[in-house]
């Protein structure tokens, strides 16, 4: 089905659909399949699977992207873009983001598999300045999980006229608030464990692209490292899909009403929310145990971790081992979801008043 033209809520409920005929059913099923009968498309359950086509056409629409890949987690996909650079390539990344990544460069760096420069991402000039010599940049924006935000376009655009490489996550933002690969972007990823699935029951990854050539050597990376999506949950996911614009608007609206009623509390401080997306970071009047009391006072937000389900859930981030230390001990990351915002704003005031 051809998606030019139609907004992102009609490509989420249109896009990865079986071709129509009469008496076909309305949605992809599901291939549970390893083998494969010779001469055909797909040969072997590590180089394709049926089911994974439909999400990832649904991905690419959303992106804008000519095609995407999905992996078995967004560690997948990230470790999937890393591994097509050579050998000691200097890359330009944040340093903060979210903590799998920042741990799976530390190690690269440390090892000489990368030759890694740490930037703040949200201070362009030094951004630019690393660029030079470079052969790759990768965009977290906003981080996770201060919140961030980086000048996209413009730092991209310096990338390129460099002739850098770039790759984005965009798992925060999502595609319908910003679309990485139209400022120049080569990889956009998604952990879409959060927000395309968004019902806390998966784990899966994406990488979404323009170039033909680019899709080759990743899908071989996929292939070689075997991590691979399972047909079930890439069904999931695309079932999710089907809501998430929904989802999302409501989680947006949500956070936004709530930052401000967080800013204004005398228990918190330095809250951080950059006018757009779900997640809400914030510091409270107390040390790391007041905070872990704060998380597990309330009794309807989950203290647990991960983000981007249809519930909300928060968490004291520097209770990870591998979390940055530039977090504050005290910092709570608030993953907003859909229930009522008034509900939510009693439980947080009494975690507040009662832990």
């Amino acid at each position: 089905m051809s998606h030019e033209n139609l907004s992102p809520e009609t490509i989420a409920i249109s896009l990865g659909r079986p071709e129509r005929s009469a008496g076909a059913g309305l949605n992809v099923p599901i291939t549970m399949n390893s083998t494969y009968v010779a001469n055909g498309a797909i040969n072997y359950g590590r180089t394709g699977n049926q089911t994974w086509e439909p999400l990832e056409e649904a991905i690419s629409a959303l992106e804008e992207a000519s095609s995407t890949l999905i992996f078995s987690s967004g560690m997948a996909a990230i470790t999937a873009a890393f591994s097509i650079l050579p050998h000691g390539a200097p890359i330009v990344a944040s340093h903060e983001g979210y903590s799998g990544t920042m741990s799976l460069l530390k190690r690269y760096h440390s090892e000489g598999r990368l030759e890694v420069r740490f930037v703040d991402i949200t201070d362009t000039k030094e951004v630019i300045a690393q660029l030079q010599g470079a052969a790759f940049l990768w965009v977290e924006s906003p981080t996770n999980p201060g919140l961030g935000v980086a000048e996209v376009g413009v730092i991209i655009g310096e990338a390129k006229k460099r002739n850098l490489g770039v790759g984005f996550d965009n798992t925060f933002a999502t595609p319908l608030n910003q679309k990485p690969l139209t400022f120049g972007a080569d990889i956009v990823m998604h952990s879409v464990t959060k927000y395309l699935a968004g019902h806390s029951d998966v784990l899966l990854g994406s990488l979404s692209m323009k170039d033909p050539a680019l899709h080759a050597r990743l899908q071989n990376a996929r292939m070689s490292f075997g991590s691979i999506a399972g047909p079930f949950e890439s069904w999931l996911a695309l079932r999710g899909i089907r809501t998430f614009p929904l989802r999302f608007e409501r989680a947006q609206e949500n956070a936004a009403i709530l930052a401000t009623r967080l800013a204004a509390h005398l228990s918190v401080s330095n809250v951080r929310y950059p006018g757009f997306g779900a997640i809400v970071s914030f510091q409270i009047e107390g040390d790391a145990k007041k905070a872990e009391a704060v998380c597990d006072a309330a009794t309807l937000i989950t203290n647990a971790t991960s983000l981007g389900g249809v519930e909300t859930t928060w968490e004291r981030r520097r209770r990870w081992e591998l979390e940055s230390h530039s977090v504050p001990e005290n910092l709570i990351r608030l993953s907003v979801g859909c229930e009522h915002v008034e509900d939510l704003w009693r439980d947080i005031q009494s975690a507040l008043a009662g832990s």
